[in-house]
């Protein structure tokens, strides 16, 4: 895993020297990606500079450098990523004559470029990357990122030229940058707490999309304009592919294909000359896979879990619990709230860019627990969206069709009466009518479930039902005087896919939006941050198409989510073990925000703080600090979109 930046300015200005120092101050920017080693490649009769900063984690000696040079030397790249399956790709390639340097995939993927083409070479790497490439015959940069969007590449424009990174941190060390703050972008974020690609924070800048290749040649720069970035992979088409022919066999066979897919995935995932370990949660999805590393492991393999003195935010005892029985070895910390909150001022450095799922704290937290004993970490993350895990996808046809269904003014009733009290009087209620059933199945944070299922009664059809399940602000385009809202469902797709199933669709634009721009921004920057390579098995693309060719009655049965999972689990995990109501993986920030947390916020709230280069509109934002402070309504998301906007801008000074 490593971190990539570079420029091109075919106006041929800049010496070679000053090339170096450029796409050496940019690789710079990321070297918190990369701490094992730097390298700096310029063509100064073609104005491009190349860097990269690497984590070693396949051939540590220095033929793994980059940037790195093809064998006929006609190509130079510049790459982050695995490519799990490069050993079979080697052996192939090796039949054709081709001889290696090394023993690293990034060697194996230019050899394949070479052969087949840059497309083919992609269709058939199974991993995660993002990667520049430079054709020293045609004078081509390509920009390449992965299937499901694992690894991130920014891109932007300069007067005269063309600028990239893994963060938008290498960007902005091109002395040509200009950080101006794109308001349409910030009206996105404060929607999806997140800007989701194609878009970023910073005009004339983009994400590139997931599964998708941007070619420019020196005419494009020197317009400032390019062909769009096009596919070579498509999630709906694999969606749609998966729906027309569905695995036709009994639930139990699917449990059987899911273990070979899966195991086959973990079996790539494990492939490492670093020390390797996993983290775990305790829930269905990171025990799984431990599970199937263990069984795969003849010796224990390392196993890292946080956990929190409060109880409805700890599930560290759970995951004790399945290491012990799967014989891990195990590390856990338990953090107090004074460790948890002092990453707070990390996170805009961390993140790079404006990021507000909460869940970064404990993210970054159990990726340094980790980085202490190991390189490289396996995650349980996208089960959830490759197997209907989200508690949205058991009822959202049951409330969609209520929503359509009902007319307006009995919707308007029903939501006044469920936000007649506040969140906490509704968990008083919970509590007490449970206090005498233990807490097998007890949900958490009712009294914010009801209010938000109060919002969503607002909705008049599937589409704003969904968008309204996204959502932090429910107007965001209102609290960015002069901003023009593009239009998103937290993702590069702008229209809604019409297939069979309100659920499916769900699942298809949360597999194209929330996963790429919040799940695995989250990880990929947490564990980056601390130079700790994340792998994510349920994102292998085989087990993806697997998933979305079983029937939805196979993964969601009569209401339970995930089933193959669950059942694939017990053959491993005894399902008492694991078992339980969905927490997430989160703090109580809205309650820190009443406490420890009031000072630093009113300083980032008060009048004066939102209302500088008017790029927010106070009124509203001081209406949910002051109704939060009252408890008359939890507004932790909300008001944390907003508190690591104004964050990031301090710490950008923008």
């Amino acid at each position: 895993m490593c971190g990539i930046a570079g420029f091109w300015s075919p106006s041929r200005q800049e010496s070679e020297a000053a090339l170096q120092q450029i796409a050496g101050a940019m690789g710079l920017a990321v070297a918190h990606r990369g701490p094992d080693g730097d390298g700096v490649w310029v063509d100064q009769e073609n104005g491009i500079g190349l860097a990269h900063r690497r984590l070693a984690i396949i051939d540590l000696k220095g033929t793994g450098h980059q940037p790195m040079s093809s064998t006929t030397g006609r190509y130079v790249i510049s790459y982050n990523g695995e490519i799990y399956n490069f050993p079979e790709l080697r052996r192939e390639l090796e039949g054709y004559g081709v001889a290696f340097r090394g023993t690293s995939d990034t060697e194996v993927l230019l050899a394949l470029i070479e052969r087949q083409g840059l497309e083919q070479a992609l269709t058939r790497a199974n991993g995660m990357f993002a990667f520049a490439l430079w054709d020293r015959e045609t004078h081509h940069l390509s920009l390449a990122r992965d299937r499901y969007g694992q690894k991130p590449l920014y891109y932007g424009w300069l007067p005269g030229g063309f600028v990239f990174g893994s963060e938008l941190s290498a960007l902005r060390a091109h002395p040509k940058f200009v950080p101006e703050i794109d308001r349409g972008s910030l009206a996105m974020y404060l929607r999806f707490g997140n800007v989701p690609a194609p878009h970023a924070i910073f005009r004339k800048t983009h994400k590139l999309v997931p599964g998708t290749i941007l070619t420019i040649d020196a005419t494009a720069i020197e317009s400032g304009q390019a062909v769009g970035p096009q596919p070579y992979w498509s999630a709906e088409k694999i969606a749609r592919d998966g729906l027309a022919a569905p695995f036709t066999g009994t639930p139990d066979e699917a449990v059987d294909q899911l273990d070979h897919q899966l195991g086959a995935a973990v079996d790539g995932c494990m492939v490492s000359d670093v020390p390797l370990g996993a983290f775990l949660s305790g829930g269905l999805d990171s025990s799984t896979i431990v599970a199937l590393m263990q069984a795969r492991s003849s010796t224990p393999i390392r196993t890292f879990s946080i956990g929190f003195h409060e109880a409805q935010y700890n599930e560290a005892h759970y995951a004790a619990a399945v290491a012990k029985h799967l014989g891990t070895e195990h590390t856990e910390l338990y953090v107090t709230p004074r460790e948890a909150q002092d990453v707070i001022p990390k996170l805009p450095e961390i993140y790079d860019e404006p990021f507000s799922d909460s869940s970064q704290i404990p993210t970054f937290l159990v990726s340094r627990l980790a980085r202490d004993s190991v390189t490289v970490s396996l995650s349980g993350d996208a089960g959830d969206e490759q197997f209907v895990g989200y508690n949205r996808y058991s009822w959202g046809n049951r409330i969609g069709g209520v929503v359509e269904a009902l007319p307006g003014p009995v919707r308007k009733v029903a939501t006044s009466m469920m936000r007649a009290a506040p969140p906490q009087v509704w968990d008083e209620i919970y509590n007490t009518a449970f206090a005498r059933r233990g807490n097998k199945n007890r949900q958490v944070q009712v009294g914010h479930k009801i209010h938000k299922l109060a919002e969503l009664l607002r909705a008049p059809d599937r589409h704003a039902l969904y968008l309204e399940l996204l959502s932090q602000w429910n107007d965001p385009g209102a609290m960015v005087p002069g901003a023009s809202e593009p239009g998103s469902y937290g993702g590069a797709e702008r229209s809604w896919p019409e297939l069979d199933d309100f659920t499916q669709e769900m699942l298809l634009l949360d597999t194209t939006g929330y996963l790429p721009n919040d799940i695995l921004v989250k990880f990929d920057r947490a564990s980056m941050a601390v130079g700790l390579e994340g792998r994510v098995p349920f994102l292998d693309h085989n087990v993806g198409a697997f998933a979305w060719s079983l029937p939805l009655s196979m993964k969601l049965r009569d209401g339970v989510t995930k089933w193959p999972i669950r059942k694939l689990l017990e053959r491993y995990v005894p399902r008492e073990l694991t078992e339980r109501p969905k927490m997430g993986f989160g703090v109580p920030i809205g309650r820190w925000l009443r406490t420890d947390l009031r000072d630093w916020a009113e300083a980032l709230l008060s009048e004066d703080a939102l209302g500088r280069d008017n790029l927010l509109n106070p009124a509203p934002i001081r209406e949910a600090w002051g109704e939060h402070l009252s408890g008359r309504r939890n507004w932790e998301h909300r008001l944390w979109a907003i508190l690591m906007f104004q964050a990031w801008r301090e710490h950008a000074g923008v």
